[in-house]
C-alpha cells in the first residue's frame, strides 16, 4: 500500500512538472521572428563553443536547421514542440517547427536544443520541396554524440545530414529526434 502511494505521488509530481514546464514555456511558441533568429544564433554559438567538431561540420554544411528550444513532456503519452530557423549562407532562409508524439513507458519533462546540418544539395532540396520532413525518412540523418563527432573530418562526412542534441534540462529518460516532423511555418 505504501509503495503504491509513493508511486502515485511521484506520477502526480511528474505530471504537474510536465504541465508546468509547458505552461511556463509558452513564450517559446509565441516567439517573434527576431526573437527566434536571436535564440537560434545563441544556440548555434553554444553548440560550437561546447562541441568544436560541430563547428567543423557547420563550415561544410549547405544549410543549418536550428531549434533553440524544444519542450518535451510525457506521462505514458508524450510529445515535443519547438520552433527554429533555417540558415543558408549565414542568412535566415525560413522558419520551421519540430513536432513529435510518442507513447510507451515515459514520464517527465525536459527542454533541449538541436541542430541539423544539411550537408548536400539533395538534403536542402528535400527540405525545400517537402511539406514536412519526418526524421528517419528522406535524407539520411546521423545523430551525433560528442564521442562520434570527434572521429569525423571533412573527408569522412558522407551522409546527407548530421544532428546534434544539446543543452538538455529537465527530467526525461531517453531523448531522440527519430520520428520528429519538421514543417515550414510562417513568421
Amino acid at each position: 500500500m505504501m509503495n503504491l502511494r509513493h508511486t502515485l505521488k511521484n506520477a502526480l509530481l511528474v505530471t504537474v512538472a510536465a504541465f508546468s514546464l509547458v505552461a511556463v514555456s509558452g513564450q517559446v511558441f509565441a516567439a517573434t521572428a527576431e526573437d527566434l533568429h536571436q535564440d537560434a544564433d545563441k544556440a548555434l554559438e553554444l553548440l560550437y563553443k561546447t562541441n568544436p567538431s560541430a563547428a567543423a561540420i557547420g563550415k561544410n554544411a549547405r544549410a543549418i536547421l536550428i531549434f533553440p528550444s524544444v519542450i518535451k513532456a510525457g506521462l505514458i503519452f508524450g510529445g515535443s514542440y519547438g520552433e527554429g530557423v533555417l540558415n543558408k549562407g549565414g542568412k535566415v532562409a525560413g522558419y520551421y517547427n519540430s513536432v513529435s508524439a510518442s507513447w510507451g513507458w515515459q514520464a517527465g519533462a525536459q527542454s533541449y536544443s538541436y541542430v541539423v546540418f544539411l550537408m548536400n544539395d539533395k538534403a536542402v532540396k528535400y527540405l525545400d520541396e517537402s511539406n514536412g520532413w519526418e526524421i528517419g525518412t528522406g535524407p539520411t540523418v546521423v545523430v551525433m554524440n560528442e564521442g562520434a563527432a570527434k572521429n569525423f573530418s571533412s573527408s569522412t562526412l558522407k551522409d546527407d545530414a548530421y544532428a546534434f542534441i544539446f543543452d538538455q534540462q529537465g527530467l526525461m529518460a531517453s531523448l531522440s529526434i527519430e520520428g520528429t516532423k519538421i514543417s515550414p511555418i510562417k513568421r
